[in-house]
């Protein structure tokens, strides 16, 4: 855009937003240009100011519990890089760490400081974490910010993959989106106005302890029944014990056997009464379900957006809202925890020391 046009959009004075863009011209992060029209007229053109590309990438790591992925996404928000690792559930953090530093060296072809601005985006699982309200959590942001040398945003791993679904998957160009993720643990995010929904005290998405199945299985939480206890990977797994991993549980179900199609029935009929009193209460746009277990395909989504549809398709509820599989797999986290660097209202920004 020119600076008119940027002025026009974000509505600072002339002297503020001259001066901004001047800094940012200065310091190589904006490039100014002269487009070529074919046609000269008086006076000087006027010149279009852009990211440049060259300056870096944005960069969001997502921490899991056997894992480690990142993503990279060029300053002018074009291209996506991924690379990922994995270490063993007890690996302590300087163990973690080492490996996104050293997976971050390939992908950008430098060691952080990372993103342009200086900013690393983290998705980390437990919301706890990303509350930041003990001194537990802050120690976190702070070694993390400290090891990766950056200012480092942390937030909620599957709200971050909500986010990214929005910003670049299934729901892309859409405002208001539910997100629900079926892993090991279950949980989601809720976009709402183009924002993601961080609730009073940065723990919304916890969509895994709702009530799914009353006088259920005790839940980690406390609670019995919660859709986590019949809907994770390792719920469904128990219940079909003739299987010790996703790739064998699809096996089962592409050779038609019934105790299979009947577990993952079981699993998305219950997800799809929860997803239609969601989508009642918060009126989305769109209904994304992405973790492991969509890899199952047609067995689990088929009944699942049936529930949802015989659920949630009230008077109140518009027929067009549909459900959709996620894009993104398992980058889903790291990708969203780097648009939060485009848009950073979502998570606490902790400095680096």
């Amino acid at each position: 855009m020119t600076r008119g046009e940027l002025g026009a959009r974000c509505g600072l004075s002339r002297t503020t937003l001259y001066e901004v863009a001047g800094r940012l011209v200065d310091s190589g992060l904006v490039i100014a240009t002269v487009p070529d029209t074919g046609r000269r007229r008086p006076g000087r053109p006027a010149e279009k100011l852009a990211l440049n590309p060259a300056v870096g990438r944005l960069l969001g790591i997502d921490f899991g519990r056997r894992h480690v992925r990142l993503a990279a996404i060029t300053a002018a928000g074009d291209e996506i890089s991924t690379v990922g690792g994995t270490h063993s559930p007890a690996a302590p953090w300087s163990e973690r760490i080492a490996v996104a530093r050293r997976l971050a060296a390939g992908l950008t072809g430098t060691v952080p400081r990372l993103g342009p601005l200086g900013d690393v985006g983290v998705a980390v699982a437990d919301p706890a974490t990303v509350s930041l309200a003990a001194d537990g959590d802050r120690a976190l942001a702070d070694m993390l910010g400290r090891s990766l040398g950056a200012r480092v945003r942390l937030g909620n791993g599957p709200r971050l993959a909500a986010l990214a679904e929005t910003v670049w998957g299934a729901a892309k160009g859409l405002t208001d989106v539910l997100y629900l993720e079926l892993s090991d643990r279950v949980g989601g995010g809720l976009v709402t106005g183009g924002a993601l929904h961080r609730g009073a005290h940065g723990r919304s998405g916890g969509f895994g302890h709702i009530l799914a199945e009353a006088a259920g299985a005790p839940c980690s939480c406390g609670g019995r029944g919660c859709l986590q206890t019949v809907a994770s990977t390792t719920a469904v797994l128990d219940a079909y014990r003739a299987a010790a991993d996703l790739p064998q549980l699809a096996a089962a179900l592409s050779a038609g056997e019934e105790a299979a199609h009947a577990v993952v029935r079981r699993a998305a009929i219950h997800t799809g009464r929860v997803l239609a009193g969601l989508a009642k209460a918060l009126g989305p746009s769109m209904v994304v379900v992405g973790g492991e277990l969509v890899t199952l395909g047609p067995p689990l989504m088929k009944p699942l957006e049936n529930e949802v549809r015989a659920n949630a398709l009230t008077y109140r509820s518009p027929p067009e809202m549909p459900v959709r599989r996620a894009e993104l797999g398992d980058f889903a986290a790291a990708v969203g925890a780097a648009s939060l660097l485009q848009s950073p209202s979502d998570a606490a920004s902790i400095p680096s020391a």
